[in-house]
């Protein structure tokens, strides 16, 4: 998955305007610009479209973060130069509250079924013995699934 496919996801999901993204960055502490919002928001074939670095999805996770949880006191962490899909995994399920229970009802949603041992894997850190790299496949239904959830309870 692609950070712009990301970004687009979570805007969608959550029904977040422009307004809305530029405050989450802002939660950040860091400034966009509403142009920079519209061409990351684009599809790749679009000749406005710029990609999403991931420096930039990583601010972007941690203003979500703050948004969804409250921002705590002192300095802000810094955010990753490269981002891996179990960081991204393991943003959002901080951005949400997830414990891993809920993690395998969302994944169950889109009909994928992993264990405790298996999720537990992509939050190790790297290096672990049970480290395992969260492919693109999980993530992306991870994803889906999350849309299922939340966009249902945003519509009623």
């Amino acid at each position: 998955m692609t950070n712009n496919d990301i970004l687009r996801r979570i805007r969608y999901t959550f029904d977040f305007n422009d307004a809305k993204m530029i405050a989450i960055f802002g939660l950040a502490d860091h400034k966009v610009t509403r142009e920079q919002i519209s061409s990351w928001l684009k599809k790749e074939d679009d000749v406005a479209f710029h990609e999403c670095s991931d420096t930039q999805l990583a601010i972007f996770l941690n203003g979500l973060i703050n948004d969804r949880r409250g921002k705590k006191e002192g300095p802000q962490p810094n955010p990753e130069q490269n981002l891996t899909n179990n960081i991204i995994l393991r943003k959002i399920k901080i951005a949400l509250d997830l414990q891993a229970d809920d993690i395998l009802e969302i994944l169950n949603l889109t009909n994928v079924n992993i264990s405790k041992h298996e999720l537990s894997a992509f939050f190790r850190k790297p290096g672990h013995k049970h480290y395992r790299d969260c492919l693109d496949q999980i993530l992306r239904n991870f994803m889906n699934g999350v849309q299922l959830k939340y966009r249902d309870n945003i519509q009623q």
